[in-house]
């Protein structure tokens, strides 16, 4: 597969490692303190990953990413980001380039594995608050290109992310703090966010020869 697609997952790790004192922050608020420590060991493990090891189709890749966060990032969260990556995997197994389907499955297999393994849905204040709208968004656009795309999945992932500071957390260890979750975003949709957000930064920085 062309070298692209790795060059863009590695700077995606940079960029999010870039972001955790951002992540942390958000994490105090309603958790543990630790989303974006988590994170960011999260992404140097699919840094080093991706470094080391060649892959012939977008779905390696991609089950390459989804397996560094899994074994390293520890916590529930750990076990959704891969999830995210693996699942979103699933139908990508021929696929050679990261283009705009490419985008598209891994938006909507991974929201829809996420749910499955997480058993959230919309409204229940976690990262699933800024896939599925995302998920949506590039669903809608069916023939939009990567570029094209990435503008409008991200606008709706943020959107969907600030909609959290709205919500009462009704999964994970901050639903245990009620209303008092009221007013702050959820950490986990906030760090979805930043990987499309960082995917998109790339992107516009060098856009894909395909």
């Amino acid at each position: 597969m062309p070298s692209d697609a790795r060059q863009l997952f590695l700077d995606v790790a940079r960029r999010v490692q870039a972001r955790q004192d951002e992540l942390d922050g958000a994490d105090r608020a309603i958790g543990d303190g630790d989303h974006g420590v988590a994170l960011a060991r999260g992404f140097e493990a699919v840094r080093r990953r991706l470094e080391a090891g060649s892959f012939d189709t977008v779905g390696e890749l991609l089950n390459a990413v989804g397996g560094a966060l899994l074994s390293t990032m520890g916590g529930a969260s750990g076990v959704l980001y891969g999830t995210f990556f693996i699942g979103g995997a699933a139908r990508l197994g021929e696929w050679k380039t990261f283009d705009g389907e490419a985008l598209r499955r891994l938006l909507v297999d991974g929201c829809a594995a996420v749910q499955q393994r997480g058993k959230a849905k919309p409204g229940d204040k976690t990262m699933v608050d800024a896939l599925a709208p995302a998920a949506q968004k590039a669903l809608e656009l069916s023939e939009a290109s990567l570029a094209e795309l990435l503008p409008e999945v991200v606008e709706a992932a943020r959107r969907g992310m600030e909609q959290t500071t709205e919500m009462i957390a009704r999964t994970g260890k901050a639903r245990t703090l009620g209303e008092r979750s009221l007013g702050h975003p959820d950490p986990g949709a906030l760090s979805a966010y930043v990987i499309l957000q960082s995917i998109a930064e790339y992107v516009s920085d060098r856009p894909p020869q395909s």
